[in-house]
């Protein structure tokens, strides 16, 4: 009988330490996660608390990204951020996309000095961000330059009626949401996109002009839409 007592109290015993380990590792668990955490939240552009040199990475097609934005922001005003890489690998996007990024590097390149480190691709939009840095650094077989605009615009008139499908529009005015994929392109919506374009090549060029150490005619010379290495 006092051995059956034994054993149930060194049984409750080992049941308390086994409890108290499987706490103790719970709690040591917890800390963790809460430390890796911590440090994810304060390795953020501004969040370190050492003097340091940001990467921000600029991939994929271009568009407002006001995210993206916010991180550069951030980056100019970190006292500790003391200059900014971009690693740029992007083929393009919308003019308005890239135009909000340059125009937000412009600012960060006023509070510290700002490279742009082009992997693969920076073409069109992604270069228009590369030149608001301070300087491009790319390698011999990047892939730079398409300075340009383009737009296109499908046309499925054809398929609709095809299957019998009829689109009827009514509208205020002839030029009103044209060019329209359910209809030919008129000369008058041609001439329309075109001056649109154009004001947005110019635009590009003068940008180019002023960021890069090349004349307007040499940047003419360049701008038509073609790509080159390194």
């Amino acid at each position: 009988m006092t051995q059956d007592a034994d054993t149930i109290i060194d049984r409750r015993r080992l049941r308390r330490r086994v409890t108290f380990w499987r706490a103790t590792a719970f709690i040591v668990a917890a800390i963790a996660i809460l430390a890796v955490a911590a440090a994810g939240m304060g390795g953020g552009i501004g969040g370190k608390t050492r003097d340091h040199i940001a990467q921000i990475r600029i991939e994929g097609t271009i568009t407002e990204d006001d995210e993206l934005i916010g991180r550069i922001g951030e980056a100019a005003k970190s006292a500790h951020v003391k200059g900014v890489v971009l690693t740029i690998d992007s083929p393009g996007g919308t003019t308005a996309g890239g135009e909000a990024i340059f125009e937000a590097v412009r600012k960060l390149a006023q509070e510290k000095p700002v490279t742009a480190q082009v992997g693969t691709l920076a073409a069109s939009a992604g270069y228009m961000i590369a030149s608001g840095a301070d300087h491009i650094v790319a390698r011999q077989s990047s892939i730079v330059g398409s300075i340009g605009v383009i737009a296109q615009i499908p046309n499925v008139s054809k398929l609709l009626g095809n299957i019998g499908v009829d689109v009827d529009t009514i509208k205020s005015a002839p030029l009103k949401a044209e060019p329209s994929p359910f209809n030919e392109t008129t000369a008058d919506e041609r001439a329309m996109m075109a001056a649109m374009i154009m004001d947005s090549y110019e635009w590009f060029i003068g940008l180019v002009t002023e960021r890069r150490p090349l004349s307007e005619a040499e940047v003419r010379r360049l701008a038509d839409g073609s790509v080159f290495t390194g």
